[in-house]
Parts: structure tokens; C-alpha cells; sequence
């Protein structure tokens, strides 16, 4: 006859128990890291907001109503529009791999737009320009819902 002894199972359940709370952890760590950090975040939208800039041309400027339309998206890839005091510029960009910052350009310009995605309905974007017309300025934009 064998005898059990009375600790063996509760060993055997909580290294078990031990194991799957483990793995869950795993599981968990790798959904965070590869899965979720893939999902590129979706910028179609109007955004507007107050853009401040400085320029020799210009001095210190408020813009009241900066907006932006980023009207499709594929991928990283993302095309739009934006009207300021000239007219309208057409634009198109990237997301990087981080899922946080941005780039766009418009074939007539000379600067960039450098973005950071602050939230789903608020990004950050700061335009810079040389030469002739050097230009540095920075808005606040939220999406329009």
C-alpha cells in the first residue's frame, strides 16, 4: 500500500499555479511589446488648434486657428491637406516605427512638419524652415470629432 503524502498535492497545485501565472506574465509582456506596439495608430481626421510661431520675416505670431485634414491613410503612409493665410498646401507623411512621431512635407515648401502623437485626439507638430524665409513654430492640434 502506498501512502500520499498530504503536502505532495498542495506542492504539485501551486507549482502549477506558479507556472500559469508565469505564462500568463509572458503572454501578457509579449502582447505589450510586439503585438500592440504594431498597431499603427489611425491619424485620419481634422485636427485644429493654436500655432506659434517666430520668424525675422514675421516676429512672434498667433495663429488662432491652425487645421489640418488628413484625409486617407495607408499603413505609415498618410496624405492631407492644410489652409493657412496663402492658400492650401497639400501634404503627405510618414509615422515611424515608434507609433508616436511624424514627419509630412508639401512639394512647395522648404520646411517640415516634426509630429509626436500626444494621444488618439491630440498630436503635437512643429514646423521648421531655412533660408530666406527661416520660420520655426509649434501647434497643438486636437481632432475634431
Amino acid at each position: 500500500m502506498i501512502k500520499k503524502q498530504s503536502g505532495n498535492a498542495a506542492s504539485q497545485f501551486l507549482l502549477w499555479l506558479l507556472v500559469l501565472v508565469n505564462t500568463a506574465g509572458i503572454a501578457y509582456h509579449y502582447y505589450q511589446t510586439e503585438i500592440k506596439a504594431k498597431q499603427i495608430p489611425n491619424l485620419v481626421g481634422t485636427w485644429s488648434g493654436v500655432n506659434l510661431t517666430v520668424s525675422d520675416e514675421k516676429g512672434y505670431k498667433t495663429w488662432d486657428d491652425k487645421t489640418v485634414t488628413i484625409t486617407e491613410q495607408q499603413d505609415r503612409r498618410f496624405r492631407g491637406t492644410f489652409t493657412y493665410a496663402d492658400g492650401t498646401k497639400h501634404f503627405f507623411g510618414v509615422i515611424y516605427p515608434d507609433n508616436k512621431s511624424f514627419t509630412w512635407v508639401s512639394t512647395p515648401s522648404h520646411g517640415y512638419v516634426h509630429g509626436r502623437i500626444l494621444n488618439d485626439n491630440t498630436i503635437g507638430t512643429c514646423y521648421v524652415e531655412t533660408w530666406e524665409h527661416a520660420t520655426a513654430g509649434c501647434a497643438t492640434l486636437e481632432r475634431q470629432k
